[in-house]
């Protein structure tokens, strides 16, 4: 993730301290030194709705999973590696009858819960609930305005039911943002998507770029253009400072395509040089993508890779072995590779002049695109001029 208002406006929140702190830098096994990485838990593939882009491929139907105990087990070993947060996600992670209990045993443990929902299924009662689990953070997808997100989503009514679900944790005080996958039939309403943050009073937003995998893997071609990308964080740049500027607090991220950070550099040496260097400082010590490193993943059934898009690489199952072994054995080829990247990147990654600042985008893009784990990202969009190619 990349903070846009942290990069722009030097606010403070809690994933910044594991993003852009001094202890991050070189970091290869977790996201600071003495921690684990944030672990994304696909702890269901079962959802209540079936959207285009899915990269867990979710839908209706029940799939083998993780028994309660077995989770439990794995929550018990997350915390002896010093994970610093789990991220339940699915699926639809409330379509998990015992999702409220690991979320309360994740607690006792020590670890921060976080949770990425369609928020459908967020009624009072349950945001109630996720507020008395000391739940850190809820975050809602939405691809749009009511039309293009219950397409997108494969239900009418799925906006009506996120919003709602929104203002259910909202009322009791429980911390909601809005998750907004960027793609070709949606990049035009960011303005709108702004408003609605605004007119609702949601403190948080994260602008997701689309990345080639699960369902979505077959969307190459619904992808924005390069032209449309600059247009994007342009505008998220501009709404970021607009926000700040009038004094309304809000944490603004951009997610999956770290060619972002850089061009909020590149644009701030034109405007602030002081301030670029203070940016790029923040960026060094992040090192830029840390799949396999900072972020991974474990599904339904146990299996770990390296991040939550990466699903065509199982570096190891935590039914087999504990999760802290899997993750610091480098003698599987991609995990071994994602540590030490850079020798190994190929085409304009590789001879760009900001790859300390980004180490190479997103693999599962290049995979997708050229059949090739270590290519170039097909998804940069900055010019040749601009990386110093």
């Amino acid at each position: 993730m990349i903070s846009i208002s942290k990069l722009l406006c030097d606010t403070e929140n809690y994933g910044d301290s594991l993003r852009y702190a001094p202890e991050s830098h070189g970091q290869r096994d977790g996201a600071v030194s003495g921690r684990g990485p944030v672990v994304v838990w696909n702890c269901t593939r079962t959802c209540n709705l079936k959207c285009i882009h899915c990269y867990s491929a979710s839908d209706h139907k029940v799939y083998d999973q993780m028994s309660h105990e077995q989770a439990k087990g794995f929550i018990d070993d997350l915390a002896e590696f010093r994970v610093p947060v789990i991220l339940f996600s699915g699926g639809e992670p409330l379509m998990r009858p015992d999702c409220l209990e690991l979320i309360a045993y994740a607690r006792e443990k020590g670890l921060r819960t976080t949770l990425s929902t369609n928020g459908t299924l967020i009624n009072e009662e349950k945001a109630r609930a996720l507020k008395d689990l000391g739940v850190g953070y809820v975050g809602i997808s939405l691809d749009g305005l009511e039309d293009v997100n219950d397409r997108f989503r494969g239900q009418k009514g799925a906006f009506a039911k996120a919003l709602q679900g929104i203002r259910n944790c909202l009322a009791v005080d429980q911390k909601v943002g809005l998750r907004f996958t960027i793609n070709r039939h949606n990049h035009k309403f960011l303005n709108d998507i702004f408003d609605l943050v605004e007119r609702e009073n949601i403190p948080r937003v994260c602008f997701y770029h689309l990345v080639y995998s699960g369902r979505g893997s077959t969307m190459v071609e619904e992808d924005i253009s390069r032209e449309e990308s600059r247009e994007a964080i342009e505008l998220i740049m501009e709404r970021t400072l607009d926000y700040h500027r009038r004094g309304l607090n809000k944490e603004i991220l951009t997610v999956d395509n770290h060619a972002d950070a850089i061009y909020v550099y590149l644009k701030l040496k034109e405007t602030d040089p002081q301030r670029a260097e203070y940016v790029r400082s923040l960026l060094l010590r992040n090192g830029g993508n840390r799949s396999g490193i900072a972020i991974g993943q474990v599904d339904w059934q146990g299996n770990v890779h390296p991040d939550q898009f990466t699903g065509g690489h199982c570096l190891g199952n935590v039914l087999e072995r504990k999760f802290g072994d899997i993750w610091s054995d480098t003698s599987h080829e991609i995990m071994g590779g994602l540590k030490d990247r850079k020798a190994l990147l190929k085409g304009r990654c590789a001879a760009c002049a900001h790859l300390d600042m980004c180490n190479g985008n997103f693999r599962t893009r290049a995979e997708a695109v050229y059949d090739d784990f270590w290519a170039q990202d097909p998804a940069c969009y900055l010019s040749d001029e601009e990386i110093e190619v």
